[in-house]
């Protein structure tokens, strides 16, 4: 009996410490939870009670090198529903369908689905996103916003870009630059109940958006103006299929204009500039990315004569080949078994080099490229940046598409020397030129100067890579001053203007396959010839009629240096380069 009661005795014991463990474990944790994660719990509280409405960051905007606005934003509205507000759901029907111009029915199945918050429309005029809310429609949510606006049009268009409903980058200088323009969008919060309802009287809390940088640019908008205006002109006379015209700065790649006629309005990029406006699906976003494409880097083509300048520094760089050297032309080269024609088929006779190379004879370039051999010549290559990227800072450029050095024979190197069978893309060749004309540095291409906050303040300046010596500074002075005789004696004499030493390289290339009739036209020019700051390339595509680049191209160029050329401060002398006539016969 008494061990019995012993027993139990010490049975109630156990049960008493181990309910006062488990209360002072739980005060314990209360204590910890009240606490040390007090802040932690607090903010899970207020989550679950608080609905969150995001207000987009104003996008930084895009400026020429003269501060003109290139890309700006535009306040529009977003217009949201909360179902668990909403009080009268068919007048809230009824005023967003007339407001919006949206069927009721696609109105309807928003307001009626049950969901924290759901989006009817954005990018909503603001005019009419204020006339919804005069209506203080309980339920309906009026956020202002921004859309992408650019104030040119179709200036630059395939170099800007354009955004989509989400105000990200989708192509050009706008996707490439994205986290510098974008931004960090804010937050609107408001307190509910557990129904989802709005407490009144807790206002909203607010996390303001933070501006995304400024760019700015490269881009001279009269320059860009002016040079689209000559692309536009020359398109429509020789009916061709497009034209694009590049003009930079050969010392530090900075480049002035971009131009790819036909271009696309940035404010309505989903409309095609073509007459098939009517196609749908796969077939419009094919065409839609056709438009969109930057020729001057995304496409290759042979480049045809103006490629000679390359054979020119590679042939007196290597030491194969100098100014004094004489040469005959009779209207072709045999190399291996094929017979290769100059552009003139009655031949040049005997010429010296720098005469070979302002009447753009093939034959002269075909003997200097088989005297480097293809090792050399893949050498030069390699060092004068041909066989990787320029790093230009827009999205999807095209490397060069050249012969394997093993597969490359006598009669490849031949067709190369003057430009024929193999690609390249028109930035590729101009920053390699600009290379060998500048005294041997080569330059990276670019649009970017300067990041810049949104009160104009200069956060960084903008740099690119720099290669030194590709060729020497005799050769490049050597290689200026035969290109300068080009245009003012020889096939580039339509690209002449008095008083202006300019120098430069007519091209006329056949495009695949051989035999077709379709051409490409170019003119490659510098001024001034002595110490360039500017170059400019010329291509055009698929002419009508005359197609050869000395008769259609080079005047163009002319045209944009008799304009650019003064308001870029670069003054006539009293020497005086001839104009020439237009020529057909022989010209490249």
């Amino acid at each position: 009996m008494i061990r019995t009661m012993v027993y139990h005795r010490k049975k109630i014991w156990m049960v008493f410490l181990i309910c006062i463990m488990l209360l002072l474990g739980l005060v314990g944790r209360l204590w910890y939870l009240m606490n040390v994660r007090a802040e932690y719990y607090s903010k899970k509280a207020e989550d679950l009670h608080e609905r969150e409405r995001d207000i987009k960051a104003a996008r930084g905007k895009i400026l020429d090198i003269r501060g003109n606005i290139l890309a700006d934003n535009r306040t529009v509205c977003t217009v949201s529903v909360i179902h668990s507000q909403i009080k009268d759901p068919e007048k809230v029907i009824r005023v967003l369908s007339g407001a919006l111009s949206v069927k009721e029915e696609e109105i309807r199945k928003k307001v009626e689905k049950i969901s924290s918050i759901e989006r009817i429309q954005t990018n909503v005029e603001k005019s009419i996103g204020d006339r919804i809310r005069e209506y203080d429609l309980e339920g309906v949510k009026v956020d202002e916003d921004y859309r992408r606006y650019y104030p040119y049009g179709s200036l630059a268009s395939k170099v800007l870009g354009f955004t989509g409903g989400d105000n990200q980058g989708i192509i050009g200088l706008e996707v490439k630059y994205d986290e510098i323009l974008k931004g960090e969008p804010g937050k609107i919060l408001t307190v509910t109940d557990a129904r989802g309802v709005e407490i009144d009287g807790t206002g909203e809390r607010r996390k303001e958006p933070v501006s995304g940088n400024t760019l700015r640019t490269s881009l001279d908008v009269n320059i860009q103006e002016y040079v689209q205006q000559a692309a536009g002109k020359v398109m429509e006379e020789k009916q061709a299929e497009r034209v694009s015209i590049l003009l930079m700065n050969p010392q530090n790649g900075e480049i002035y204009a971009c131009v790819n006629v036909p271009e696309f309005d940035l404010n309505d990029p989903f409309t095609l500039n073509t007459e098939e406006t009517a196609a749908e699906g796969e077939k419009k976003q094919d065409l839609l990315n056709r438009m969109w494409r930057n020729p001057c880097l995304n496409d290759t083509y042979e480049p045809g004569s103006t490629f000679k300048i390359i054979t020119m520094a590679a042939g007196l760089e290597e030491g194969v080949v100098s100014t004094e050297d004489r040469f005959f032309c009779p209207g072709y080269k045999m190399v291996e078994d094929r017979r290769i024609h100059c552009a003139k088929r009655t031949g040049h006779g005997a010429q010296s080099f720098v005469e070979g190379a302002q009447n753009s004879c093939n034959p002269v370039f075909i003997e200097v490229g088989l005297r480097l051999g293809a090792d050399r010549y893949y050498k030069y290559f390699k060092q004068f940046g041909l066989l990787k990227k320029t790093g230009i800072d827009l999205p999807g450029e095209a490397g060069t598409i050249m012969h394997n050095p093993k597969n490359m024979g006598e009669v490849e190197l031949a067709t190369v020397s003057f430009g024929q069978s193999f690609q390249i893309t028109p930035i590729q060749l101009a920053t390699t030129v600009s290379g060998i004309i500048n005294g041997g540095n080569r330059i990276t291409p670019h649009f970017g100067i300067s990041v810049e906050s949104a009160d104009g303040t200069k956060v960084r300046t903008l740099e690119y890579p720099v290669e030194s010596g590709i060729v020497s500074g005799e050769t490049s002075r050597t290689v200026r001053t035969i290109l300068e005789t080009v245009v003012s004696e020889g096939s580039g004499k339509n690209a002449g203007i008095q008083g202006v030493s300019i120098g430069g390289k007519t091209a006329t290339s056949q495009t695949l396959p051989r035999g077709s009739g379709r051409y490409i036209s170019s003119f490659l020019g510098f001024a001034p010839a002595e110490a360039p700051k500017v170059l400019a390339l010329c291509i055009i595509y698929a002419p009508q009629g005359m197609y050869y680049g000395g008769i259609i191209a080079a005047p163009v160029v002319r045209s944009i240096f008799e304009n650019v050329l003064p308001y870029l401060g670069i003054e006539r002398t009293v020497t005086e380069t001839p104009s020439g006539e237009n020529r057909a016969d022989g010209v490249d």
